[in-house]
């Protein structure tokens, strides 16, 4: 393959250089040459997306150089897109809570849901059980999800206005425990 790739690069460079070279034109202005030297066009190939019921988007560029030219072209997927059409699928085959759960993959989408006070179903379950669900099994919420940063910002906040920290209350347990059980008087704040 990599062989291939060389002889291939060997050709097109040699057939740049040949046809730049027919290119040449002479032109005599008062007993000075002046060489006009028009390097080739690199052409972008053409990626046509006509379908419109594909999620997909064409990119092409070129570079070309006065010996050499390269030029390529992709196509891109837009996967919200898929996702839309996926969830249309489903909610025409009658999967509602399957057509939501597709779109709830979204952090925006999943954000909106909870803030609308109709959270995005957790593995069969809707409703408030999905709530508790949720806010049980944190690390499944879509990544980007503003509305769950807020909500853990907020729980850190009531923590620290608690005072103690659970480490902290354990550790005032044991010591109070430790105090009891040697009958010293002491006082633990």
């Amino acid at each position: 393959m990599r062989l291939l790739f060389f002889i291939l690069t060997f050709i097109l460079v040699v057939a740049a250089i040949t046809s730049a070279k027919g290119a040449d034109t002479n032109t005599t202005v008062s007993s000075t040459v002046v060489t006009d030297k028009a390097p080739p066009t690199a052409s972008s190939p053409s990626v046509v997306v006509n379908n419109s019921d594909v999620c997909k988007t064409a990119a092409a560029g070129a570079v070309q150089t006065q010996i050499l030219g390269i030029s390529s072209g992709i196509t891109i997927t837009d996967e919200n897109c898929e996702r839309i059409k996926l969830s249309r699928s489903l909610y025409s085959m009658g999967m509602k809570v399957a057509a939501v759960s597709t779109l709830c993959a979204d952090p925006r989408v999943w954000d909106a849901m909870y803030m609308a006070g109709t959270v995005c179903p957790y593995m069969g379950s809707i409703g408030d059980e999905a709530r508790e669900k949720w806010e049980a099994n944190a690390d499944m919420i879509p990544e980007g999800s503003e509305v769950f940063k807020k909500v853990e910002m907020v729980k850190q906040e009531e923590n620290k206005t608690t005072g103690l920290t659970d480490g902290q209350k354990l550790l005032k347990f044991i010591l109070a425990g430790m105090v009891m059980h040697s009958g010293i008087v002491a006082f633990v704040p």
